[in-house]
């Protein structure tokens, strides 16, 4: 028996997935008869039978099917080589593996991450968006190299930076008569159909507060889990809200938005391991999230 060739395995593989040879053929980009030849070589390379002829086509034999998903997992197999390989070639210029919450992962980040590619263009970054939690244990576990999480986490392996971030803003319909004043409170707020974020959210708890503290409740007429959910049902006009500036920038054009008092803080903090693999491009990174952190002339007319 003669080991086959890696063209005759692709011609195997094109034959079974193809469904005819001259289908097969075309995807080999080589001519019928040549790819009749492969399979035939092949057949007697191996001293097996792999295709049974039936009116003009081959259909495969238990023993073709038998090899071609022996196959089918030793290229599985060289394709993962070949990604490692290019993921080993990548963290030669550098690799960055960042996490966010899901609130601050759209625009925002994304401003970040063009400022940082601007100053370090051959650096490959890889984002996810996992509640706090999950982020701080993927630090923990040094698998991500930053993230950013709401103010919390505490561990003897983790530097922790405060990230001042804007005060909370009103976010209006467009056009809304409240969009008039400079500055809105509780007391303007309190007779506004509100869209309130889920009680179990840090935004949610804050909010509340706020209109307590000035003795007032808001008009709860909706709630939403997401900051986008929010923003996108002020912009569509169905009521007003407060939220995070930085979290509704996916809305921005498309909500008027007006500062509020009390002022209420969001404490967010830029998590990465104490000995990390990426210490300085993280830090580097990092720089970036402090400086993106200013308001973006998100406010309406």
């Amino acid at each position: 028996m003669r080991n086959p060739s890696l063209r005759q395995l692709e011609a195997l593989i094109a034959v079974v997935e193809a469904g005819s040879v001259s289908r097969a053929a075309e995807v080999l980009r080589i001519s019928q008869p040549a790819a009749s030849k492969l399979i035939q070589d092949l057949e007697a390379d191996t001293s097996l039978q792999l295709f049974e002829r039936e009116s003009g086509r081959l259909v495969p034999t238990g023993r073709g099917i038998r090899l071609y998903e022996e196959v089918q997992r030793i290229f599985g197999g060289v394709n993962q080589l070949a990604r490692a390989i290019e993921g080993i070639r990548r963290e030669e210029h550098g690799h960055l593996v960042i996490g966010s919450l899901p609130a601050l992962s759209g625009p925002f980040l994304s401003r970040v991450v063009a400022e940082f590619r601007n100053s370090h263009p051959n650096v490959f970054v890889s984002i996810e968006a996992w509640s706090s939690q999950l982020l701080t244990e993927a630090v923990l576990s040094r698998r991500l190299d930053l993230a950013l999480v709401a103010k919390g986490a505490e561990h003897g392996s983790i530097v922790a930076e405060q990230l001042h971030s804007p005060p909370a803003v009103t976010i209006l319909p467009m056009g809304h008569p409240l969009a008039q004043l400079q500055e809105t409170t509780p007391a303007d707020l309190a007779e506004e159909p509100f869209i309130a974020f889920s009680p179990t959210t840090m935004t949610r708890r804050k909010v509340d507060m706020a209109f307590e503290q000035r003795g007032f409740r808001a008009n709860i007429v909706l709630e939403a889990t997401t900051a986008l959910n929010v923003g996108e049902l002020v912009a569509a006009g169905l009521g007003i809200s407060v939220a995070d500036p930085l979290a509704i920038e996916p809305v921005a054009g498309r909500v008027a938005v007006r500062p509020f008092t009390p002022v209420v803080n969001f404490e967010y903090e830029l998590i990465r391991p104490l000995k990390a693999r990426n210490n300085l491009l993280a830090a580097e990174f990092a720089k970036k999230v402090h400086a993106a952190v200013q308001p973006t002339g998100a406010s309406g007319p």
